[in-house]
C-alpha cells in the first residue's frame, strides 16, 4: 500500500478496546465515558480485518487501548493473529500495555508469539505513578515487569515526558531501564482529548531533556527504527537504546508507515488528524473482502502529508477532540 506522498504503509495499530483500568491524566479524563458493547468489532472481525491488512501488505501490527488486555478473550485475538507471522506473512506482532495485566498474561503472550513489548510508565515513584494513572498501583505494574521479564518478553519503556511531575526523574529512569536491561522511548504529550487541564503547563520539549541527558550520559545516534516514529540512540554507559518521540518539536511525518483502526472498525490515516474511513460498514455488508478491502484502498489515497498538532499557552483545548484511548496511545 503506497500513500499519495510515496510512503509504503507496512504497519497497522489496532485499538482492541477504548477501556482502561487506569485513568492517565494527559491520556482521558477522570469520568470517561465509553463506548457501548454494542458498538465494538467482535473479537473475529478485528481479526478479519487485521489479515485484509496483511493481505495488502502490512508487516507489523500493534495492538493497544485503551488497555487491550483488559478485553475479555484478548489471547485469541493474540493466538489467531500469531499464524500469520508463523506463515511469514507478518514480521511482528506486539502490544502495548500498562502494565497492570503482565502477571497474569507475561507467559501466554510469549506462547502465542508475542516477543516485544512495550509498557507505559512515567514515573518510578508510588505516589507520584497514583497521580499521574488516578488508578493505578506502581508495585502491581513492577509485579507485572518482572513476570514479563522472566517469561522472555523484551520489553521498552515508554515514559511521556511531563513538565513539573517527570521532568527530575528523566535521568534516573535512564539508568534504571539500564540497570533492568529494557530500552526507552521518551514521547512528547500530544493535544488530544479534553482532559480537564492546561497541557501547555506540562508540555516538555525532548530537545530540552535530551540536552540535559546528555550532561550525565554519552547518548550515540544510532540508524536503529523499531517501525514506529522514534529516533533512537545508544546510552554509552548502559548499552541500551533510548527513543525520543517528537510530535510537536521535530514531527516524523515524512517517514510515516502506519495507520490505526479503533475498536469500532473506524480507520484513521493519521493520529492528528480527523479523517476517518469507517470499515465496519463494508466488513458486514459482505462474507467476501472486496468491499473490505477497496475501502482500504480508498483510505490509503487519502493519507494526509503531516498532522496539526501544536500547543501554545492560553490554547487549553485539544487540537483533535478524540481521547488518546480511541486510537490507540
Amino acid at each position: 500500500m503506497i500513500d499519495p506522498f510515496g510512503r509504503h504503509v507496512s504497519y497497522l495499530r489496532v485499538s482492541v478496546t477504548d477501556r482502561c483500568d487506569f485513568r492517565c491524566h494527559y491520556c482521558m479524563s477522570e469520568d470517561m465515558s465509553f463506548l457501548p458493547k454494542s458498538d465494538v468489532l467482535s473479537l473475529e472481525e478485528l481479526d478479519r480485518i487485521c489479515s485484509a491488512f496483511v493481505r495488502k501488505g502490512v508487516r507489523k501490527i500493534r495492538l493497544t487501548g485503551g488497555e487491550p488486555l483488559v478485553r475479555r478473550g484478548i489471547m485469541n485475538l493474540i493466538e489467531g493473529l500469531g499464524r500469520h507471522v508463523k506463515a511469514g506473512d507478518m514480521d511482528e506482532l506486539t502490544l502495548t500495555t500498562n502494565g497492570s495485566q503482565l502477571a497474569r498474561y507475561a507467559d501466554q503472550l510469549v506462547e502465542n508469539g508475542i516477543k516485544r513489548i512495550n509498557v507505559s510508565l512515567d514515573t518510578l515513584d508510588g505516589e507520584k505513578f497514583a497521580r499521574i494513572t488516578r488508578w493505578g498501583k506502581l508495585d502491581k505494574v513492577m509485579v507485572g515487569l518482572r513476570a514479563a521479564k522472566a517469561a522472555g518478553l523484551d520489553i521498552k519503556i515508554n515514559a511521556v515526558a511531563l513538565r513539573g511531575f517527570n521532568d527530575g526523574e528523566l535521568d534516573g529512569m535512564v539508568a534504571w531501564c539500564g540497570e533492568q536491561g529494557f530500552d526507552m522511548t521518551m514521547i512528547e504529550t500530544m493535544p488530544m482529548g479534553d482532559i480537564g487541564g492546561e497541557r501547555v503547563d506540562h508540555y516538555l520539549p525532548l530537545s530540552e531533556v535530551r540536552e540535559r541527558l546528555s550532561e550525565n550520559w554519552t547518548l550515540n545516534d544510532i540508524p536503529y527504527r523499531s517501525g514506529g516514529p522514534a529516533r533512537f540512540v545508544e546510552v554509552e554507559e548502559t548499552g541500551r537504546k533510548l527513543g525520543f518521540i517528537t510530535p510537536m518539536t521535530h514531527n516524523f511525518c515524512e517517514s510515516c508507515n502506519r495507520v490505526r483502526l479503533t475498536c469500532t472498525g473506524t480507520l484513521y490515516m493519521c493520529l492528528g488528524q480527523d479523517d476517518a474511513t469507517d470499515l465496519r460498514t463494508p466488513l458486514r455488508a459482505s462474507e467476501g473482502n472486496e468491499l473490505l478491502e477497496n475501502a482500504i484502498d480508498e483510505a490509503i489515497g487519502r493519507k494526509p502529508k503531516g498532522h496539526d498538532f501544536v500547543i501554545e499557552r492560553g490554547e487549553s483545548g485539544a487540537a483533535i477532540s478524540r481521547h488518546m484511548s480511541v486510537t490507540g496511545g
